[in-house]
């Protein structure tokens, strides 16, 4: 054991290993503890627990034993903070502790919230023109003061491609794409981040994605950015392995993670030879020059790839190896997660170094104020014990594309809001944070303290008991707003019972566990009644919940009176309803206890109430829908009467959500790219804002209503959609057929086209090998005078065998042309095999070719374009489903 004795006021050490952390320590304990103490603090070598400290008090001697110098760091926090909070120690006390969770980490996008011009997803330089933020240093100090705090030790960095603004390769000078004196700028902004990151504990991780590249390495080379169906080629591998190797040689103190699927081609072999071939080799690479054989940890991402199979190929090459899954997709459903994903996530943890529990985006509590601590230390509680992660990564709560503010409504001309900040200049004065001059916004890290509060606490220690944590928030909310622990008791109930709301409403009604989803925005009829039709994401219903019901299924079992199982629609219907009404309650009861941070305790008030009629709007909308459900089996319009009364209900509760959030929000959703599909296309900054989004439903209520008058109408029945029209394109190769009942798609099969939905009949569609779409894909090569639209059939069903249909959830570029959502659902009959959904790319004049990954399709051919019109389900391979999303279109 090695020891040494430190005078608070003159510390002096022996050793050598990690100083700066334990100077950072020793500063915290010299601003609150007195003169003459003396503090001994020692090493124990044998003490196999990372980060782990003990604190012995005997009298006025007081000794801290650390396995390592975060240890020693956490250890003189923790004194100080008792010090602080209770006066220095004059009794025995022997305190040992030690985190639970290895990594535990929060994220920061450098991300925005729309593309810019003439780049994709994910592509933003580190320039001051779209991170003013990066550069500001009394910023980053809050933040990783705010994070040590916390206890947390890993800063990840997201961007798609950061080595253009990092370092610069002798070899491809001309891939950098940020100025001189910019790149000058990066250098040293990093090099400081790092070291103010490595004081207080904290390793940076910079996360890429594959395979992107750089604009002007791109255009030099006349390669795309990103192509998510094209293979690995020379000089893309070359030019990231060097990038790479560049990064650890420049700094090495920063770690490394990685997305190896989205911007390729997804699961097979290509992600384990650019894991094996690339990246891996460039690590080695960058050691190799300085002179390194330690292995730093690398953590490859479990996203849109096979994590096991790509573990078990470079774990031969490279050891340290830990993997990162998503929670709960891109959203928090659940702490009792199940089936596939659970599975999973349990295999992927007993074949890497550890497994890292991803909460991830959260698209379905922005943008109000979330902080269950109950839920919370469940879900850390599940990641141990269902999971078997030993890490976490966090999320921001909200605003992640709009790091680092919040989506709050705070103008200083207004007012402002006064809390604890930093001006621009770095000064600490208790303003709102400025917005680059053009108003004032509340920082995302000081509106969402209780998020991290919470995830950090129980990252430490999720075992911590109930009752003792009631007391703990219940005070630490009194202190925020200046009242009693009664009062504080309240607001933490408000907390809870929102707390279940979002989870819930998503995992019994939502359509993605996804991004493409703003929850809080609401949804259609039709995404509640056919959620197929829009893409349906069914792994949020077989493994992000507790086991359950759709709407569809309860509507079926209980026409059929069959017994129902799990968790059902009624079930969310009935709770989240009494939940925002507690909450709304609990809040209410606490304010008139409130005297600090005024402010900030209406803004959470006013989230309480929009949980309420959030919950009010949905559970009257899916009694609406399962009304409408439950027609389709008795064909009795009293159905449709009683869902069209619901309907109302609900739309009446979106009407005072609109007047809750209006002026209090910028937006709901942070981002405003084409990926947002749910409940609406929200691209250019459309239908972002409540408001945006009121007039139509109060249209489709409108619609309903006509057309219920309709249906009175003898011998009425609803109208498909017109046939698409041929177009002429040149075409490089390929032979065609006439789309019809008996036709042959694949020229290798003997398939046979049964039934096909009344607009495609007639069309030359393409025929192909099947042989060749599941071993290479499928290339089109085409020329056209005037804009067209491809439509491309799906089969529905998750194999190797067919091409998945475009699904935003892994792929970032699946709306790039359109594509994101069917034309036509259930839209031809082939014997023996799936339904088929049609989809289509839409193209400008020009040249083109179009790429699509392997596995089975239809080309169904070129039509002139439709406009973007509803989707229609033609119900050919359902017997006995009524096609109702007419009702409300």
């Amino acid at each position: 054991m090695r020891f040494f004795v430190c005078t608070i006021l003159s510390l002096t050490y022996l050793f050598c290993i990690a100083q700066p952390r334990v100077e950072f320590g020793k500063q915290r304990l010299a601003a609150v503890a007195g003169r003459g103490r003396s503090i001994f603090i020692s090493f124990d070598p044998s003490n196999r627990q990372k980060e782990a400290y003990t604190i012995d008090v005997d009298g006025n001697r007081i000794h801290i034993i650390a396995s390592d110098a975060s240890g020693a760091l956490y250890g003189c926090l923790t004194l100080a903070d008792m010090i602080k909070a209770q006066g220095y120690p004059r009794h025995h006390l022997h305190l040992s502790d030690h985190p639970g969770m290895v990594l535990r980490g929060a994220c920061i996008g450098l991300q925005k919230t729309t593309l810019l011009r003439g780049r994709g997803p994910y592509e933003y330089p580190y320039t001051p023109q779209n991170f003013p933020w990066f550069y500001n240093k009394a910023l980053w100090t809050k933040y990783l003061d705010s994070m040590v705090n916390n206890r947390l030790n890993t800063l990840y960095l997201w961007n798609g491609h950061p080595f253009a603004s990092l370092v610069r390769l002798k070899e491809y000078p001309y891939a950098v794409e940020v100025d001189d004196a910019t790149f000058r700028k990066n250098e040293e902004m990093f090099r400081w981040l790092t070291t103010e990151a490595d004081r207080r504990g904290i390793w940076v991780i910079q996360l890429f994605y594959n395979i992107i590249v750089s604009k002007p390495f791109a255009e030099k080379n006349h390669l795309k950015t990103q192509d998510r169906n094209r293979h690995i080629i020379p000089i893309i591998a070359d030019y990231t392995r060097r990038s790479i190797a560049a990064f650890v040689q420049k700094y090495p103190n920063v770690g490394l993670a990685f997305t190896l699927g989205e911007a390729m081609e997804g699961v097979g072999q290509d992600d384990i030879d650019w894991l094996t071939k690339t990246i891996i080799p460039g690590v080695k690479d960058g050691l190799r020059a300085l002179g390194r054989t330690d292995e730093p940890p690398l953590v490859v991402r479990a996203h849109d790839t096979d994590g096991p199979a790509d573990l078990a190929a470079a774990l031969p090459l490279y050891k340290n190896l830990y993997i990162m899954a998503k929670y709960n997709g891109e959203a928090l459903t659940t702490y009792t997660p199940h089936g596939a994903w659970a599975d999973l996530h349990r295999k992927l943890s007993s074949v890497s170094q550890g497994l890292v529990e991803n909460v991830h985006i959260l698209a379905n509590l922005e943008p109000f104020r979330y902080g269950s601590p109950d839920f919370i230390q469940h879900c850390v509680q599940a990641m141990h014990d269902i999971d078997h992660a030993n890490s976490i990564h966090l999320y921001p709560q909200a605003s992640y594309w709009d790091w680092p503010y919040s989506a709050d409504s705070v103008e200083a001309s207004a007012g402002g809001v006064r809390h604890e900040g930093v001006t621009a200049t770095g000064g600490r004065d208790g303003s709102v944070w400025p917005e680059d001059g053009s108003g004032s916004r509340l920082l995302e890290m000081d509106r969402d303290w209780i998020w991290y509060k919470a995830w950090a606490r129980y990252a430490w220690n999720c075992n911590r008991p109930r009752q003792e944590e009631i007391a703990y928030w219940s005070s630490q909310l009194a202190q925020k707003y200046g009242c009693d622990t009664a009062a504080g008791h309240l607001i933490l109930d408000a907390y809870e019972k929102s707390g279940e709301i979002s989870p819930k409403l998503l995992r019994r009604f939502g359509i993605t566990d996804g991004n493409r989803q703003t929850l809080t925005l609401g949804m259609f009829m039709t995404q509640l009644i056919d959620p197929e039709r829009y893409g349906l994401f069914t792994l949020l219903y077989e493994s992000e919940g507790p086991p359950g019901e759709m709407l569809s299924q309860y509507a079926e079992r209980e026409w059929k009176h069959l017994p129902h199982e799990g968790e059902t629609p009624v079930d969310v219907i009935n709770s989240t309803r009494e939940e925002g009404r507690q909450a709304m309650a609990a809040i209410d009861a606490a304010a008139s206890h409130v005297t600090a941070n005024r402010a900030e305790f209406d803004r959470l008030r006013n989230d309480m109430y929009c949980y309420h009629w959030l919950a009010e709007f949905y559970d009257d909308k899916a009694a609406a829908a399962l009304s409408v459900l439950r027609y389709n089996y008795s064909a009795d319009r009293d159905d449709l009467a009683r869902a069209y009364t619901a309907l109302s209900a609900s739309v009446d509760a979106f009407r005072e959500l609109t007047r809750l959030t209006n002026g209090t929000y910028r937006y709901a959703n942070s981002m405003q790219t084409p990926q947002r599909k749910i409940p609406i296309r929200g691209a250019g900054g459309h239908f972002i804002t409540w408001r945006e989004m009121l007039p139509l439903y109060e249209d489709e209520l409108k619609h309903f209503r006509i057309h219920l008058d309709s249906m009175r109408t003898p011998g009425f029945q609803a109208a498909a959609p017109p046939a698409f029209q041929q177009a002429d394109v040149q075409l490089e190769g390929g032979s065609y057929y006439v789309l019809d009942d008996g036709a042959r798609p694949y020229s290798d099969t003997d398939l046979v086209i049964r039934n096909v939905a009344a607009p495609l009949r007639g069309l030359k569609a393409l025929t192909f090998p099947s042989h060749d779409q599941r071993r290479a894909g499928t290339t089109l090569h085409f020329k056209c005078s005037e804009p067209v639209d491809l439509l491309v059939g799906f089969f529905e069903k998750k194999s190797s065998a067919f091409l998945p249909a475009p699904q935003l959830e892994t792929d970032a570029s699946a709306n790039d042309y359109g594509q994101a959502e069917p034309r036509i659902a259930n839209a031809l009959i082939l014997a023996g095999m799936p339904a088929v959904n049609v989809y289509a790319w839409s193209f400008k004049p020009g040249e083109h070719t179009l790429e699509l990954g392997k596995g089975l399709c239809l080309i169904l051919g070129f039509v002139k374009p439709t406009g973007r019109t509803r989707t229609y389900d033609a119900s050919l391979n359902e017997p006995g489903k009524k096609n109702l999303d007419w009702l409300f279109e």
